[in-house]
């Protein structure tokens, strides 16, 4: 082979790692926006388990959700700012190093006060990771294809959140939501060094487009019901596994994979979408607000709604709210800081309410398990004995849908009398999902009413006025 030849194969043969490189740090870049975000919910199926396991009330362990959203949804703009002034590669691969440490630390965190922080931690490292993503992205490939990566890949880390960890926690422990975090993270340093990214220096030449991300605001509060609240009422309401609410919720995900091929097919225009959208996530919520009883299959149809809604929606004002724009981290940011805020907005709406129905249906809870152990088939002593045992378990889990299993594995009752006491706890089970499921009704219909708010920024004013006019 002649000299050229070689010199040839060998700048082909460079040419071909070049690809391979770029294209595997550009997997694992978008796999990085995912995990980051999913880091807004994963942890959701996992809140009962680190109640159990920290210590706290239920609305105490809400701050492990709003700390991190509230972090990032403040940071992320000032991050977008530094990303756009400086070479965003290396402000990118420190992100994502900080993400990886603080993950770490929340696994090992022993108390309540430790993980939230952990968490503030986590959140300010993901600022910088989702900017420089989202630029590098674009430096890899181009503006369209890194922004469609960017974007879906945020929209799939928010859907999946929920499940991952659900089936983490069950199969594990809850601290390995965040030690598979580690790994991902630390070979996404490299990844964004890999890639040339452009010091941009530029001033901000556009404004931030107010309708499409209020609308991700209002839209992102809404969701909240379906990602936070829906989840703890399956595990803390209805008493199923975080296995079972994990792969109950997994139909979310599903529906928004789904909605943006059908969108494509359908081709209604930005805006349609995301109204349409708004009114499925609005309707999923009333559904999952007024189901028939405590089973399963009465949260599917909502589920598969509100996924593709979220499908419908979070990608079409994203698209909206940075085309044309630059610079592009900016307006990136500016998405990010409106959904995050808006899951704040919705954890600081819904909480104090689903709190106050909870404490508020205690009491008729409680009548109702008073009139079935009086009524039950039961001797008077093991009446007298079980009410005493019911008594301590609620007074040991106020604040919370009680356990009133451990009552009866302390009741010592005759071999004759077993099924009816089994009758009984499962009758006492059924009242407690009845009133679970009514204390969860008006946060669900509150999303509800932000999904449809969630139109109004949607609307063209302008145009309806230059029609009057004219």
């Amino acid at each position: 082979m002649s000299l050229l030849g070689v010199q040839r194969l060998l700048k082909d043969s460079r040419a071909c790692k070049s690809v391979v490189v770029r294209r595997a740090a550009v997997a694992l870049l978008s796999l990085t926006v995912g995990v980051v975000l999913a880091d807004s919910a994963i942890v959701t199926l996992a809140l009962p388990e680190i109640l159990r396991h920290l210590g706290g009330s239920v609305a105490q362990v809400a701050w492990v959700l709003i700390a991190f959203n509230l972090v990032l949804a403040l940071l992320v703009v000032p991050a977008a700012w530094a990303c756009t002034r400086r070479n965003p590669a290396p402000m990118c691969a420190a992100g994502i190093a900080m993400f990886a440490a603080a993950s770490a630390a929340c696994a090992l965190a022993g108390t309540m006060d430790v993980l939230i922080a952990a968490r503030c931690v986590q959140a300010l490292g993901g600022a910088f990771a989702l900017v420089g993503c989202l630029e590098l992205l674009v430096a890899a490939t181009d503006e369209k294809r890194g922004v469609a990566r960017w974007t879906t890949a945020g929209v799939l880390g928010t859907a999946v959140g929920p499940v991952a960890g659900g089936l983490l926690t069950e199969a594990i422990s809850w601290q390995a939501i965040f030690v598979v975090q580690v790994p991902i993270a630390v070979l996404a340093v490299p990844a964004a060094l890999a890639i040339r990214g452009n010091s941009v220096h530029a001033v901000d030449k556009h404004r931030p487009a107010i309708a499409p991300n209020l609308a991700l605001v209002l839209l992102s509060a809404a969701l909240t019901a379906a990602l936070f609240l829906l989840v703890l009422l399956l595990v803390e309401g209805w008493g199923r596994s975080p296995a079972t609410a994990a792969l109950t919720v997994s139909v979310v995900p599903v529906a928004a994979f789904i909605a943006t091929p059908l969108a494509r097919r359908v081709r209604a225009g930005p805006r349609s979408e995301s109204a349409a959208g708004c009114i499925l996530i609005a309707g999923g919520l009333v559904g999952l607000a007024i189901p028939p009883s405590a089973h399963l299959a009465w949260t599917i149809a909502p589920q598969a709604l509100i996924g593709l809604g979220l499908g419908l929606t979070v990608d079409s004002l994203t698209f909206e709210a940075l085309r044309d724009r630059m610079p592009r981290a900016m307006h990136g940011g500016w998405t990010i800081g409106a959904r995050h805020a808006g899951v704040v907005l919705g954890l600081a709406i819904l909480t104090p309410v689903f709190t106050a129905d909870l404490v508020d249906a205690q009491v008729p809870a409680q009548e109702a398990i008073t009139g079935l152990v009086l009524d039950a088939p039961l001797r008077t002593q093991e009446k007298i004995a079980l009410a005493q045992g019911l008594s301590d378990q609620l007074a040991r889990e106020r604040g919370r849908v009680p356990d009133l299993h451990p009552a009866f594995a302390e009741l010592q009752v005759a071999d004759e009398q077993r099924a009816a006491a089994a009758t009984l706890e499962r009758n006492l089970d059924e009242q407690l999902e009845r009133a679970a499921t009514y204390a969860f009704r008006d946060s669900f219909l509150i999303g509800a009413a932000l999904a449809l708010a969630a139109l109004v920024p949607l609307i063209p004013f302008g145009r309806l006025r230059r029609r009057v006019h004219a």
